[in-house]
């Protein structure tokens, strides 16, 4: 089934066409919900509401830009909605206890494994993981990050800080990288 095939049979509730969508992106969109989530459980939650989003609201995609991309932003707003609505993400942001915190050198290997920075990104506190999942991985703004999440933008720019120095810790404490030996451009690092 093409794309174009596989729209229209969504738009027409046919649930080949909505079985053809969920097998061809479920996997890549369970990843994104799997680094929000705090548990493989909540990432396959995140993913089921955001499917029945996007089979409700189908007949709103426009054909401007890639199918895969509104698809992936549903999900991404779908993952935010999950740990608000669940109390998750309020409760996890708390700056007095990363105030030890203090910022290097931009410092990672310049080859690793995706699964690595995904195990190692979900060590961190939920807010920090949020943060930069938010602004690194997925491209959003701090402006727009503030505005999902009911934060100031000066709180999601520390989040990301914070974030990154704590990666960058748990990196080194896993023997990932040597203590700021390596060199790293972090958005390379976060392309999709």
């Amino acid at each position: 089934m093409t794309e174009q095939t596989i729209l229209v049979g969504c738009l027409n509730n046919d649930p080949s066409a909505q079985r053809e969508l969920y097998n061809r992106y479920s996997p890549k969109m369970l990843s994104v919900c799997y680094r929000f989530g705090n548990s493989r459980e909540d990432a396959e939650d995140m993913l089921q509401e955001g499917f029945i989003k996007i089979f409700t609201q189908i007949h709103t995609f426009q054909n401007k830009g890639a199918f895969e991309g509104w698809i992936r932003r549903i999900i991404v707003h779908t993952c935010i909605n999950f740990l608000k609505k669940n109390k998750k993400f309020s409760n996890s942001i708390d700056l007095d206890q990363a105030d030890y915190l203090e910022v290097k050198e931009e410092t990672m290997p310049s080859v690793m494994q995706a699964r690595q920075i995904i195990e190692c990104i979900r060590q961190l506190p939920l807010g920090y993981r949020t943060v930069l999942n938010l602004y690194a991985m997925e491209g959003y703004s701090h402006k727009e990050i503030a505005d999902m999440l009911d934060i100031e933008e000066s709180t999601s720019r520390s989040q990301y800080t914070r974030a990154k120095v704590m990666l960058e810790g748990i990196l080194i404490k896993k023997r990932i990288i040597e203590q700021p030996r390596e060199r790293f451009n972090w958005a390379a690092a976060f392309k999709k």
